[in-house]
């Protein structure tokens, strides 16, 4: 079982030794499951999005490692018409230029004359764009007007060399960034106030979480939130704050609430990466898995308040988990569930990340692991 278990967090294992040398996950806290968040952390404003802006480029410059390409030879003609000069296909034969795809986001409420970073990548048969100057090219929305105006040196986290017989690229040299490298040319209005409503939009709808957030702004600003569903919560602006909406979201957005989160273990076979929420809870089964044994038990005990005071009866669940590898001693690890032991006991025993996915996956067939398993 210290395989399945061993799900909380197992980046740990991932990293070896080395991770838990850094950091003792004895000394962590894992009681809580969720930690308090403010709502603007897990929330968006509806009406306050973003939009993506794309465009065709030529990137000038290059050594050498630019395009050949038919498409090169034509948007240089293209862009040499627009200055007064007519070139035959024929004479531009340089491999000093590129033809690239440009890519952007144009967060809300930016202005024009501000400034947004670009995405560079080529689309030809250029080697590198390393040391590349790309010229004035326009930015558009996906209703064809333009948005943004790009230019400037691309900056590339790679690189690549050859000489004789031998060649090495290191990182990808075909796609790189200009930073602040588009001037906003147009904004894009955001509506976030209509009828006197404001709506909250959860990252993660949950239908906890979305009444949580409702709840926690009517105490502070009396009843005017209500979750509409799992990913929406409508919220009508108190009267000081119908003429400054901006103010209210300001004040709201910093109002903290603990979200609630589905019980999930998200597993990768390639990578051996196993990560368990605390949440996740798994009922009493045993498990054989090579030369280790793993048996869980779990029964309940009925508690009894002392005499004459304030206390309820009240039935409390005992977990046991023992574990025998290689016929060796037996380690016993009574009455938890947490997470924090679960860890505990699962770095004493340096259990293989591919041993514990197998048995999460045999667990989760067998209905006892009670979350739902993602293979990523």
């Amino acid at each position: 079982m210290r395989k399945f278990l061993f799900a909380i967090l197992i980046l740990a294992f991932t990293c070896g030794n080395a991770f838990a040398a850094a950091v003792n996950l004895r000394d962590m806290d894992f009681d809580r499951v969720n930690p308090e968040v403010r709502i603007k952390d897990i929330t968006e404003v509806e009406g306050s999005r973003g939009n993506q802006l794309s465009g065709i480029g030529l990137v000038t410059g290059l050594n050498g490692t630019g395009d050949n390409s038919q498409m090169a030879v034509q948007m240089m003609r293209n862009i040499m018409r627009n200055f007064g000069v007519t070139l035959d296909a024929r004479s531009v034969r340089t491999r000093n230029i590129a033809v690239v795809s440009l890519t952007a986001s144009l967060p809300p409420y930016v202005r024009p004359g501000q400034n947004i970073d670009v995405n560079v990548s080529t689309m030809g048969n250029a080697s590198s764009l390393s040391g590349g100057t790309l010229i004035q090219s326009p930015l558009r929305a996906a209703d064809g007007r333009v948005y943004a105006v790009a230019q400037g040196p691309v900056i590339v986290g790679g690189g690549s060399a050859q000489g004789g017989g031998a060649a090495r690229t290191q990182n990808i040299p075909t796609a790189g960034r200009i930073p602040g490298g588009a001037i906003v040319e147009r904004e894009v209005p955001a509506e976030y106030v209509g009828g006197g409503q404001v709506a909250f939009l959860l990252r993660e709808p949950d239908f906890t979480t979305a009444q949580r957030i409702a709840d926690a702004i009517n105490r502070v600003f009396g009843v005017v939130a209500y979750a509409e569903d799992a990913g929406r919560v409508w919220v009508n602006l108190p009267p000081q704050y119908l003429q400054a909406p901006a103010a209210f979201l300001s004040h709201a957005g910093n109002i903290e609430v603990e979200p609630d989160t589905s019980a999930k273990v998200a597993v990768n076979e390639r990578t051996g990466t196993v990560v368990m929420g605390g949440n996740v809870r798994i009922s009493s089964v045993g498990v054989a898995h090579g030369n280790l044994v793993v048996t869980v038990g779990d029964d309940s005990t009925v508690v009894q308040p002392e005499s004459m005071s304030q206390g309820v009866t009240a039935i409390q669940r005992r977990t046991d988990i023992t574990m025998d590898e290689e016929g060796g001693s037996m380690i016993a690890m009574p009455a938890t569930t947490t997470v924090r032991d679960m860890v505990r006991v699962l770095n004493s025993l340096g259990a293989k990340p591919r041993d514990i996915i197998e048995i999460l996956q045999a667990i989760s067939k067998a209905g006892a692991l009670h979350g739902e398993l993602v293979t990523m």
